[in-house]
């Protein structure tokens, strides 16, 4: 028999751990469904705000040697309200809805137009590097985060996931307050701030001018968050950030991680991604001896 790839983010129950990272291949249900059939054991929206955002003007994305990228395309969405409507009908593919905002009364406010959705859980996005007032400077503001989890907790019982990143204050006191504070689980990590200089005009290439790092080059880093919060705190954890291959989702499942995400690797082939981690993953497992993914999460700790 083959190994099991089902795996458990706190009471959400995935198929395969392999999931869809939150701001690639834009909101379509018609394509989440394409993914979902082709093996993503869910998938994780857009952010979406309050109100829709335009984003930043061209140019908002940068390409990095060593297969990374750079971008600041400013949050851009049709607001919660819009994309509530779009995915009303849904009844069988896992949607993780990405929110963002300022305060405790902007996620409960999204939260109530997903009421009559399928939602499968939502995933604070407290860590978004290049939009002031929200992300990151939320994510920073330790209290904030605490009031922010515990009011969501409070008014739904779909699973609340904390997505961190890499701020000016220690992550792991975010995640401490999210933890402390009731969230079901943690996504780690987010994209880490960067820019580029365009050395002919000898300007900011984005428009922004600072974007979020993502891709192969911050695996190491991300890989490393994922190894120090499962040490330390006994919550589910989603790892994510660089992932491009099956060896590299073992890594993140060995550092701790339940679930990982990708984005950066979908390339012309995106469809295959998600069914070629999986099978590499599962062929690692039966050759180890691991009849699930539960038991292969945190190995690397000595567990």
């Amino acid at each position: 028999m083959k190994p099991s790839l089902s795996t458990n983010i706190g009471s959400l129950r995935l198929d395969q751990p392999t999931v869809l990272a939150s701001g690639i291949l834009g909101i379509s249900l018609d394509v989440f469904k394409r993914l979902h059939n082709a093996g993503a054991g869910a998938v994780v929206t857009k952010s979406l705000s309050k109100e829709p955002w335009e984003g930043y003007p061209n140019p908002t994305i940068f390409s990095v040697k060593g297969g990374g990228w750079i971008n600041a395309v400013g949050l851009s969405n049709p607001g919660a309200e819009t994309f509530a409507k779009m995915i009303e009908p849904n009844n069988d593919v896992p949607i993780i809805v990405s929110l963002v905002g300022s305060i405790e009364d902007d996620f409960e406010y999204m939260m109530k137009k997903f009421e009559k959705c399928n939602v499968a859980a939502y995933e604070l996005n407290l860590s978004c590097p290049h939009v002031a007032k929200v992300g990151l400077e939320v994510g920073d503001d330790i209290e904030l985060v605490s009031k922010i989890i515990k009011r969501v907790k409070s008014v739904t019982d779909v699973p609340i996931i904390a997505k961190v990143g890499l701020g000016k204050s220690d992550y792991l006191k975010t995640v401490e307050a999210a933890v402390s504070s009731g969230v079901d689980a943690i996504t780690a990590i987010n994209t880490v701030r960067a820019m580029a200089i365009d050395v002919e005009t000898q300007m900011p290439i984005l428009s922004n001018k600072i974007g979020g790092l993502s891709g192969t080059p911050i695996k190491p880093i991300a890989l490393r968050c994922v190894y120090e919060i499962s040490s330390k705190f006994d919550i589910p954890i989603m790892g994510c950030g660089g992932i491009s291959s099956w060896e590299d989702a073992v890594e993140f499942i060995l550092a701790g991680a339940s679930v990982v995400q990708f984005g950066s690797v979908m390339g012309d082939h995106w469809v295959e991604t998600f069914s070629e981690i999986n099978s590499g993953i599962q062929n690692y497992m039966e050759r180890k001896g691991y009849a699930t993914i539960g038991e292969m999460v945190g190995r690397a700790k000595g567990q």
